[in-house]
């Protein structure tokens, strides 16, 4: 298919927000629990993990919604005015403004650790988690230990630095604000209170985000309904097609142990 013959892309639904600010989403009424994907730092929501949990869910007939955070992708704002902080509330927004009932958070990397934010902020509307390469805390654990004595330097005087990404993209800008933002949000120190269903997925060569946070998280989350899948070949994006066969498979699993009431197993034999 030539350019000129692919369908235009759809433009995406605007969400204002209180100041001026606006929420870009696309959303696909379905039936409930709906499905909510959370990007990754610096992702949005036209990449491939996106676009695939948005097929599965309207083929299933499921309510699914992807936006991207201000400061990302069709949102307005700067991304270097973003925190940690400021995402998960832009997370609650959409959340309370564009969906209803019971919803499944699906996080990617950083979107791992805005899942649980939200999860905690809005108990009652949060049915299950899903996190793909889940990545809490990682401005405190990853981010810090990992500054060169220059790059410190630079974030003090100028309150920000720019970190190489491991993929050819342009460097990552880095503010203190936001390191100093994500130790108000740490969640690993401590007893996450979730007793809802989680799924974890994570690559065993991921580069970026070790698969060891995603072990540490189920040992915080208070609930005991945990399954943590490591891919022994599978780095951070987990991206490729049987990445996203696995993601859509773990996602159908979860949602009919959610509505059948027990765990999905695969049969004998």
């Amino acid at each position: 298919m030539t350019d000129a013959t692919k369908p235009a892309a759809v433009a995406p639904h605007i969400l204002s927000r209180d100041g001026g600010g606006t929420i870009a989403y696309h959303f696909t009424p379905g039936k409930s629990p709906g499905v909510v994907f959370l990007t990754g730092l610096m992702s949005d929501m036209e990449g491939g993990k996106a676009l695939s949990l948005e097929g599965f869910c309207r083929a299933r007939g499921q309510a699914f919604l992807r936006f991207d955070y201000s400061g990302h992708g069709a949102s307005s704002g700067a991304f270097t005015d973003g925190t940690i902080g400021r995402w998960a509330e832009d997370t609650v927004f959409v959340l309370d403004e564009l969906t209803d009932g019971p919803q499944v958070l699906v996080g990617s990397s950083m979107g791992g650790w805005i899942m649980l934010l939200a999860a905690l902020k809005r108990p009652h509307r949060v049915a299950a988690l899903l996190g793909t390469a889940a990545a809490p805390d990682f401005t405190e654990d990853l981010i810090r230990p990992g500054l060169t004595g220059e790059q410190e330097a630079a974030l003090e005087r100028n309150g920000l630095v720019r970190l190489p990404g491991d993929y050819g993209e342009d460097p990552y800008p880095i503010t203190r604000a936001l390191l100093e933002d994500g130790r108000t949000h740490l969640l690993l120190r401590q007893e996450i209170p979730l007793g809802i269903p989680v799924r974890l997925i994570h690559g065993m060569k991921d580069a970026d985000v070790p698969w060891g946070t995603s072990l540490r998280l189920a040992g915080r989350l208070k609930t005991g309904d945990v399954e943590v899948a490591l891919v022994k070949d599978g780095g951070h994006r987990l991206s490729e097609p049987e990445d996203l066969e696995r993601l859509c498979g773990t996602l159908e699993a979860l949602l009919r142990h959610m509505e059948n009431g027990r765990p999905e197993r695969p049969p004998a034999g």
